[in-house]
């Protein structure tokens, strides 16, 4: 497993900017790695199911979960599910063992209480934060025990769905793009892609 130091490093240039959340999904996703004895994904080893919602915080918790597990939008082993919660299950695809991780709630009460989130809320931009308020609290999210803001359970078994990549692809007889197969839509024009059977 990399280095917390390199990971946080690579997931500060991901994000854009310093923020607690961001280190607070990093050290969540590596507690889940470590209690499934897992390394980070490469390709489709790992799936993540988060909770997590729109908001701003809920984001940058992501892109960390997203550079400690390696569980990306692009490789398609990550979903959402929008419940407006800051935590997640982690899922070994091979063996199906899984765990769920979130936030103490009496931590993340105190954290949208800090003096970062109150500037948030002002309307302050996360990368115009002063340092001397971001800094500690990041630095803190980093060293202290996880025991002491994250909530991890037991390991489960779950299912997790088998499925094989499609590398077919057919232009749509409308606009000529080139579609992957499983996603042309049959008319009686011929197989056009999911825009083009929207448009009349």
């Amino acid at each position: 497993m990399e280095n917390l130091n390199d990971l946080f490093e690579a997931g500060m240039k991901f994000h854009g900017h310093k923020c607690p959340a961001m280190p607070m999904g990093l050290r969540a996703g590596l507690a889940a790695m470590t209690a499934l004895g897992v390394e980070r994904s490469q390709d489709k080893e790992l799936r993540l199911i988060s909770e997590t919602g729109e908001g701003h915080a809920a984001g940058c918790f992501l892109d960390g979960l997203m550079t400690a597990t390696g569980c990306t939008y692009g490789k398609s082993n990550i979903k959402k599910l929008y419940y407006n919660k800051m935590a997640f299950t982690l899922i070994e695809a091979k063996s199906g063992r899984a765990v769920r991780v979130s936030l103490k709630p009496e931590f993340f009460s105190k954290a949208l209480n800090s003096p970062f989130v109150q500037q948030r809320k002002t309307g302050v931009a996360p990368q115009n934060i002063p340092a001397e308020v971001a800094d500690p609290l990041v630095n803190n999210i980093l060293n202290m025990p996880e025991g002491n803001f994250l909530d991890i359970s037991t390991i489960k078994q779950v299912e997790v769905p088998q499925g094989k990549g499609i590398f077919e692809a057919q232009p749509c007889v409308k606009c000529g793009e080139l579609t992957f197969i499983n996603k042309l839509q049959d008319t009686a024009a011929g197989q056009v892609c999911i825009p083009c059977s929207e448009t009349k």
